[in-house]
């Protein structure tokens, strides 16, 4: 066979001009997630900045008032109020539903249409497809959220001690809003929708399971997370539950002059004759309750993000042991 009867060699796709073609492709995903994370980033500056600063400047009105028809500045608290709202909403919410939106439109979108077998026919291995699409809206989402996070937390830390009715930091969508969990969380999301994109190989289905899985994944770490760490127990008596103030509660009820816990049958103070022959019936002598303090809150948030991680590392996996499958029957197909 002479030279010129050769077949040339597949030419593979450099990697700038394919990061190049893929940022053209997704162009939109790209502006609405810039847009939502400045919209975001602009309202929680100003939660910052003149929300809190009025809210808190009424509460020192309220706080020095000793008359009924004292007057304060009632709608500042109420706009401090409803903005931390909506943003705390927008920061664990959004990067979330948009990381598994991605993972299904840079997925299960290219394969309906077919860009996905076409790009690997260019030199792209499916194996470097799938990396491209997960390794850039990763560090796209990791960025934009965790510039969300840091902005709230800021926030959040601005009202503390200044702002009587500001969010505790156990407060569930605070607690995440403040941290990595939130950026673990859509990360897992991104990788949920990728594993649902390559199963469905179609946007909506792909799209709606992916959510789904995701939520999976946040509600698995949110039920472990009080567990991941080792927690405090403070035992009362039985005549005052003496509840704590600033922690996170795991647990409380009846201790028995055994050690043995009992659930808390809801009667009261052994002050209540009834109550105290309750407690008599139960051998129970006092009340326990298992909490973290605010000084677990790094120690919760750092365990959680690393189970977070893991389940995403394993969504990951199972996203290329499907896109193996998918190859394999095309393969088989030829």
């Amino acid at each position: 066979m002479s030279a010129l009867s050769a077949p040339a060699p597949i030419r593979k796709a450099h990697a700038p001009r394919h990061l190049h073609w893929l940022l053209r492709l997704h162009r939109p995903a790209l502006l609405t997630w810039a847009a939502l994370v400045l919209v975001i980033c602009g309202a929680l500056l100003w939660l910052y900045g003149p929300t809190t600063d009025a809210a808190a400047a009424a509460w020192r009105q309220w706080n020095t008032c000793h008359t009924e028809s004292c007057a304060y500045d009632q709608p500042a608290i109420l706009r401090y109020k409803a903005l931390y709202l909506y943003t705390t909403i927008a920061v664990t919410v959004v990067p979330f539903v948009v990381a598994a939106w991605s993972g299904a439109a840079l997925v299960g979108r290219e394969l309906e249409s077919g860009t996905a077998r076409l790009t690997w026919t260019q030199g792209v291995t499916p194996t470097r497809w799938l990396t491209g699409r997960l390794a850039l809206p990763a560090v796209l989402v990791t960025a934009g959220t965790a510039l969300l996070v840091t902005l709230h937390r800021l926030a959040w830390t601005a009202a503390q001690g200044r702002i009587d009715t500001a969010e505790a930091w156990y407060d569930d969508a605070t607690l995440h809003a403040n941290g990595p969990t939130t950026i673990a969380f859509a990360l897992a999301g991104l990788a949920a929708g990728a594993l649902a994109g390559l199963l469905w190989q179609r946007t909506l289905p792909a799209l709606m399971s992916g959510a789904v899985l995701a939520l999976v994944v946040r509600t698995i770490a949110d039920q472990a997370m009080p567990h991941l760490w080792p927690t405090v127990t403070h035992t009362t008596d039985l005549r005052n539950a003496d509840l704590l103030g600033d922690v996170l509660y795991v647990d409380e009820g009846l201790v028995t002059s055994t050690g043995r816990h009992l659930a808390d049958p809801g009667c009261g103070s052994s002050t209540y004759p009834d109550c105290r022959a309750l407690y008599d019936k139960l051998d129970a002598v006092g009340y326990f309750h298992t909490y973290h303090p605010a000084s677990h809150y790094w120690p919760l948030q750092l365990t959680t993000t690393a189970l977070t991680l893991a389940l995403t590392a394993l969504l990951t996996a199972a996203a290329y042991l499907a896109l193996r499958r998918i190859t394999g029957r095309k393969a088989a197909a030829v």
